[in-house]
């Protein structure tokens, strides 16, 4: 795979992510794709845009799914007390 069309590619993949990841923000989602591509050097180029896809993908799924720190953790449930007769 030539450059243009990796970063043809790696557009396909940004747009696919902001999609899917619209409440984490497009610098979030650009971030995540630009340190997954960080992490894939080498001569093989073919399969970076899929393997950029997936590490970001991983990434911004980790974050989505965090508990948001505005987000009170759900009570514990109500101890119901026991009399012996």
């Amino acid at each position: 795979m030539d450059d243009r069309h990796e970063a043809e590619a790696l557009r396909a993949v940004q747009q696919r992510l902001n999609d899917e990841f619209s409440l984490l923000g497009d610098e979030v989602v650009e971030a995540a794709i630009r340190l997954a591509h960080s992490q894939l050097g080498g001569p093989i180029r073919d399969f970076v845009p899929v393997l950029v896809e997936r590490i970001a993908r991983e990434r911004l799924t980790e974050l989505r799914d965090q508990p948001s720190p505005a987000t009170p953790a759900p009570a514990a449930p109500a101890r119901q007390s026991v009399q012996l007769v």
